[in-house]
C-alpha cells in the first residue's frame, strides 16, 4: 500500500523566496532519484488555513510505494541533501507518514 509521507516546516526568520524555490526544486528532483519514491508536492498553506497552521510555513506530500520505501528514502544521499538545506532553513519540522490503500 502507499504511504504518503506528510512535513510541515516552520521556516526561519527571513528565509528568501529564492531559497524557497532552491529548496522546493531539490526536493521535487528526488522523484526518479530514490527508488520507491512516486511522487513529491511542496507548497505553502491555503490562505482559510494560516491561522490553523499554528507557524508552519510550508508543506510536502511525498507518496512512496509501500512502508519499506520509507528507510530507503530517509536514508538515500539525494533526501540527506535536501534534509542538510532544510536544517539550514527551518527552525522546526513535523513529520508524519499515513498508509491508505489506492
Amino acid at each position: 500500500m502507499p504511504v504518503y509521507h506528510i512535513v510541515l516546516f516552520r521556516l526561519k526568520a527571513g528565509v528568501t523566496a529564492a531559497q524557497l524555490s532552491a529548496w522546493t526544486s531539490l526536493a521535487q528532483s528526488m522523484v526518479g532519484q530514490i527508488p520507491g519514491l512516486v511522487s513529491l508536492k511542496a507548497g505553502g498553506p491555503l490562505p482559510i488555513c494560516v491561522p490553523r497552521a499554528k507557524g508552519f510555513d510550508m508543506g510536502l506530500v511525498a507518496v512512496l510505494g509501500k512502508p519499506e520505501d520509507v528507510a530507503v528514502y530517509a536514508a538515500h544521499p539525494a533526501h540527506l541533501e535536501v534534509h542538510k538545506m532544510r536544517e539550514e532553513l527551518c527552525e522546526d519540522t513535523l513529520a508524519y507518514d499515513l498508509e491508505f490503500e489506492p
